[in-house]
């Protein structure tokens, strides 16, 4: 009887470890995806709560396969400075590789509404008037709250629609956005083999 009571009781133990331990990857309870480049992994965080239509439309995206061989194409940096201190964002999607691919656009959520700044490692949606992003996408490096609200060649002042943030992987981040350019352009395009949910 007692040993019975003892490995009920170091039963019980394990199955609360064991669930615990479950719960630690992601303890705020937000979706995660995982974009697997060709330098590596970087793991987001999706505000699914304060961007919930943004958020929406890019885990359709990602469960219709549409990211699957896409790429960074596109980046913003200071040429003169070194990688540790260098800000700008990198810009993918499927722009460059399937351009022919046709998504539907996401009605606009501004960073007035959402709350979410353009901090290191945010990630946001390209657009070029309110509610026409639709694949596209950017994370920050450095500080960028200036696309809180207006930046180059969007005066409407409502910002980008920010919907998560990079958890883990912005050294490969940092490393993407070191690859050779020619103004804004990689001169090769830096391989996403896929985006996936975790």
């Amino acid at each position: 009887m007692i040993k019975k009571y003892r490995m009920r009781k170091w039963l019980n133990v394990f199955f609360i470890v064991a669930t615990l331990a479950g719960c630690a990857g992601n303890k705020s309870g937000h979706p995660v995806v995982i974009i697997e480049s060709a330098f590596g992994d970087i793991e987001v965080e999706l505000y699914e709560d304060k961007a919930p239509k943004t958020v929406a439309a890019f885990l359709a995206g990602i469960d219709a396969g549409l990211y699957k061989k896409s790429s960074f194409y596109r980046v913003l940096k200071n040429e003169d400075a070194p990688t540790e201190y260098n800000y700008g964002l990198i810009q993918g999607g499927v722009f460059e590789s399937k351009p022919e691919t046709v998504t539907k656009f996401v009605p606009h959520e501004s960073p007035r509404q959402t709350g979410i700044s353009h901090e290191s490692g945010t990630i946001s949606m390209a657009r070029t008037t309110p509610g026409s992003a639709s694949s596209e996408f950017f994370i920050c490096i450095g500080n960028q709250s200036q696309f809180d609200s207006s930046s180059r060649g969007n005066a409407d002042g409502l910002g980008y629609a920010a919907f998560g943030r990079v958890i883990k992987g912005m050294d490969i981040v940092k490393a993407i956005q070191n690859e050779k350019s020619n103004g804004d352009r990689f001169v090769k395009a830096i391989a996403i083999k896929n985006i996936e949910r975790d």
